[in-house]
């Protein structure tokens, strides 16, 4: 079973084309991975001097046809592994010696190096971007990699040795799932965790503990730690919940207990369906039929949700339909009156407050104007006894809990409505077409 791989070899910036190619065909003839050469074979050139009888056939290309090649290519390297304890290091090496002729056709001069350094047995073969008549270069054609596969594994089925299967995309194996990265706040809330679980007797005791796991401990106004690889310092009190100082001394002490930093993953809610496409005025716009085709089955799909929707919220009627959205519609301009009404009158005790504030800074009442900016909501307020500034904190505390509360039925109420006249209009373009469809067609 050999796996085949075609590498272009190009020149590397700052150094010369014979530099470049000594320094790979070097690599491939290693030595301690050919078995002191003996498996290094070679077709028009010696291993000895490949690099050099390479660079005088770009050379005399030069000489023949008046032209310098434009690419940085110097080489091409075809990789062939095979599987292991399944070959011999000799008979690789002829495999790979009969896979290079067939490809090159017998005009381009190459070098077969068969590496043994690792559990499985593979080919290094290197052969010359510049033909052996010096009168072309080797042209990389569209899907050249495909064609070396398919002829390695025809080889391979001569000297009855085992191939890749091609198995069907669903059937291939994924890619390994590699564990998200720990970072390194995440790294000192486990220590944190593993520490508070010996249950240290105090704090300083705990601060210790950090430092026997490799941390740096900064003591002063707010704690902060550094571990071996880090750049900056971090304070317990931007580790999240559970971890300020104040929370790790209560759990220290007993007071509280503590609960680890789990991350909270964002839940993007699943839309239920979508609206429908207006197919002729997509058409109108310049689409193709194509796209005509694939918007039919879209809105076939939608339909059939939207139609799960109106089951679900028992829906059986135009009439009712009609009358789930008004209930809606009124609900949700109920709820945001609601909440711009406490907005303005948490707006308008905040401007009071101030004022008051001012007033009682300054005695003279005409001070206090002055330093509002001439005010007319302190000059048309017209109050005999100005309210306590604390009754007035009550209220606005009370107006901003109510506002709080109702934000979450108001964006129910929101999504309630959009859900409802997404569905009125999908039904409604939908009875539109079909409409239009009965009166395109030809009566009998």
């Amino acid at each position: 079973m050999a796996a085949t791989r075609l590498i272009a070899l190009h020149k590397n910036k700052g150094k010369s084309v014979a530099a470049c190619l000594k320094s790979r065909t070097d690599y491939v003839q290693n030595p301690d991975k050919t078995q002191q050469g003996e498996l290094v074979s070679s077709y028009e050139c010696s291993p000895l001097t490949v690099d050099e009888e390479f660079m005088l056939s770009k050379r005399q290309y030069e000489l023949m046809t008046g032209r310098r090649q434009k690419s940085d290519v110097i080489a091409y390297q075809i990789r062939q592994s095979f599987k292991p304890g399944e070959i011999t290091a000799e008979e690789a090496n002829k495999v790979g010696y009969e896979l290079a002729m067939r490809f090159t056709k017998g005009k381009y001069a190459f070098i077969v190096a068969t590496h043994t350094d690792r559990e499985h047995i593979h080919n290094h073969i290197i052969y010359n971007s510049t033909a052996l008549d010096s009168t072309r270069k080797f042209r990389d054609f569209l899907l050249s990699g495909l064609a070396v596969q398919r002829l390695s594994d025809l080889i391979c089925l001569e000297h009855q040795l085992s191939v890749i299967e091609i198995k069907p995309y669903r059937e291939r194996q994924k890619r390994t799932l590699y564990p998200p990265k720990e970072s390194n706040r995440d790294r000192l809330c486990g220590v944190i965790d593993t520490i508070l679980a010996e249950k240290p007797k105090d704090y300083e005791v705990f601060l210790q503990g950090l430092e026997q796991q490799g941390y740096e401990v900064k003591r002063g106004k707010y704690t902060s730690v550094k571990g071996a690889r880090q750049k900056r310092f971090i304070r317990f009190r931007t580790l999240g919940a559970g971890y300020s100082e104040e929370e790790l001394k209560a759990v220290i002490s007993g007071e509280a207990e503590h609960h680890s930093r789990q991350k909270q993953k964002r839940i993007v809610p699943e839309q239920k369906f979508q609206m429908l496409v207006d197919i002729q005025a997509k058409l109108a716009e310049g689409k193709s039929m194509g796209y005509a085709r694939w918007a039919k089955r879209y809105n076939l799909k939608e339909m059939s949700k939207t139609l799960i929707f109106l089951q679900e919220h028992k829906i059986g009627s135009i009439k009712e339909m009609q009358e789930r959205v008004d209930a809606a519609t009124a609900r949700y301009h109920e709820l945001g009156d609601s909440i711009k009404a406490a907005e303005a009158r948490m707006a308008e005790i905040a401007v009071l407050r101030t004022h008051i504030v001012n007033y009682a800074r300054t005695r003279p009442v005409y001070d206090a104007y002055r330093k509002a900016g001439y005010s007319k909501r302190f000059l048309e307020a017209g109050l005999k006894k100005l309210p306590k500034a604390k009754d007035l904190s009550i209220e606005y505390a009370a107006l901003l809990k109510k506002k709080k509360e109702a934000y979450p039925d108001y964006r129910k109420a929101r999504d309630e409505m959009q859900e409802l006249m997404k569905a009125q209009k999908n039904v409604e373009m939908f009875f539109a077409e079909e409409k239009d469809t009965a009166e395109k067609e030809p009566t009998r």
